[in-house]
Order: structure tokens, then sequence, then C-alpha cells
């Protein structure tokens, strides 16, 4: 990727995990200037020290005026709310994209009221950590990573192609398109289930005090995103709400298939549904 296809203002909102993250392998590409929204005083003079942003504030104002590009790391209901509170601050031909894991809820009411003049082409990154904040941000967070682009018709061609080559020119592997629609059935599955699945281990019946002295690496890994920023991802639940009940009830499906075949020491069963799982996971993988 030629730098100088970069050479725009560029302007980041919110400056957590994943807006730090934009913000420092961003400025590898040396645009015209990185600057950011944030509340937080101490995360923008932070990332000011640290030479990864121009110009940092904690209200939009003239900042979002000079950008070309808007990057927004927000949660989904405080996407479509700073859109909505900032439509006069936005620039003709402005582009904007979202980081969010939730898509038809945020284009449909984005798309709504947005300006024909101002193009919001919606991104999700499958990058993260279970830990939250500035302080985890990593220029390498996209690396190898798959990015999500689930455009509408109101987009531009040239648009939707500047965010296909930031995605690739930040380090991802993978650059899918798919309706809003097809996004959130996929990850409904993909990411919002497994969720489900490790809050649900760790809130189960565990009575022992020591239970870290009798875990190993499964334990380990099938819980690993137990350790869950709880505010994103219940909001993240519930505005996906169908897909994710769908898939909670084919779940409990397959895990009823399961205990019935221990129950009657079916050995043939259970090594049958073993098998199968073992083949998905080496095909997916």
């Amino acid at each position: 990727m030629d730098e100088c296809d970069f050479r725009f203002n560029i302007v980041i909102v919110g400056l957590g995990l994943i807006g730090g993250s934009y913000a420092m392998a961003l400025r590898q590409l040396r645009p015209v200037q990185i600057n950011a929204i944030d509340m937080d005083k101490k995360v923008l003079h932070t990332a000011f020290e640290m030479g990864i942003i121009d110009k940092g504030c904690d209200n939009s104002g003239d900042i979002l005026k000079e950008a070309d590009l808007i990057i927004i790391a927000l949660y989904p209901e405080e996407t479509i709310r700073f859109v909505r509170n900032n439509i006069m601050n936005f620039k003709k031909g402005a582009v904007i994209t979202d980081s969010c894991g939730v898509k038809i809820e945020v284009v449909e009411k984005i798309n709504s009221f947005l300006p024909q003049e101002i193009d919001f082409v919606a991104g999700h990154p499958m990058a993260g950590k279970e830990s939250k904040g500035f302080q985890q941000a990593s220029k390498d967070i996209f690396k190898d990573a798959n990015y999500i682009i689930t455009p509408t018709k109101r987009n531009k061609k040239e648009n939707i192609a500047l965010i296909e080559k930031m995605a690739k020119a930040i380090g991802c592997k993978n650059v899918v398109y798919l309706t809003p629609e097809e996004h959130d059935k996929i990850i409904s599955f993909t990411s919002h289930l497994p969720h489900v699945i490790a809050v649900s281990l760790m809130n189960s019946n565990i009575t022992e005090n020591d239970i870290g002295l009798f875990t190993g690496g499964s334990f380990k890994d099938v819980t690993r995103v137990a350790a869950i920023n709880s505010t994103l991802w219940s909001e993240l639940f519930t505005l996906n709400s169908k897909n994710l009940i769908d898939e909670i009830e084919s779940f409990e499906k397959g895990i009823k298939e399961i205990k019935k075949a221990i129950e009657l020491e079916d050995r043939e069963t259970l090594t049958d549904i073993l098998k199968s799982a073992s083949i998905k996971r080496r095909k997916i993988l």
C-alpha cells in the first residue's frame, strides 16, 4: 500500500482498545493528520505524547469539519447517537465508518437520517482482546485479522474501496463483503454465542474455592472470553437478540443430544458426535 493513498485527514472517535489501535496502525501510513475525539482528556494527552494523534478534543465541533475519513470506535447505540448529533459538523464528501459488532440496527438508523453527500460504509474488524481501554491498544491488533464490510446501495464504489484498502493497509488478511443481515446472522454464531457459552460456564455451579488448581488448557481456552466487557456485550446481545436466541436454541439441542448419549452410555453415538466436531473444526481452522 502506497503511503500517498492516505494523504488526508482522519478523525477517530473513541480512543479505547479499538480506536487506539486504529490510531497506532494508521499513523504508520502517514496521513495528513490523525485527530481524535474522546471524553477522557488523560487518554487524549497520552495519545498526543505518544505521537499517534496530532490533536485531540472531548467534543466534536471544528475537528470533524476537517475530516475526510471518520472512524467511529464506540458502542452501537453511541455510534448512532454521535452521527445524529454531528450531522452539521461533517463536511461534504466525508466518509464515515464504524467498528460495531452488530450491523442491521446501526446501518439502518444512520442511513435513515444521513445526508446523501456523506457516505457511511459500515465495517467490523474481527479483532480485539478480553480487556478494554486505550492502555490495551496495539498497532498489531489487526494483523492477520478478518475485516467485514457491509455496504449498501447508497455507498459509492470508491468509498467502499477506500475502507477495504485501509483494512488491508493496517494488517487485515481477509476483507469480506456481507449484507448487514448476513453479518448479524453469522456473527451471532461465531462471536456472540461463544461469549454466551463462556459466561454460562463461569456462572455454573462451581463450588470449589480453589478451582484454579484444577484447571488446564481446555478450561482456560473455553472460558477466555468470559473476561467480558459487560456493558458492551449486553448491548450486542440485545440488539442481535433474534439471531442469538436461534443459535442458543440450536446449541441447547446439541447439548441435549450429548447428554442423552451419556445417560444411555451410548459410546457409539458419542464417538460419532465427537468425530463430527473434530472434522468440522479442522476444516474451519
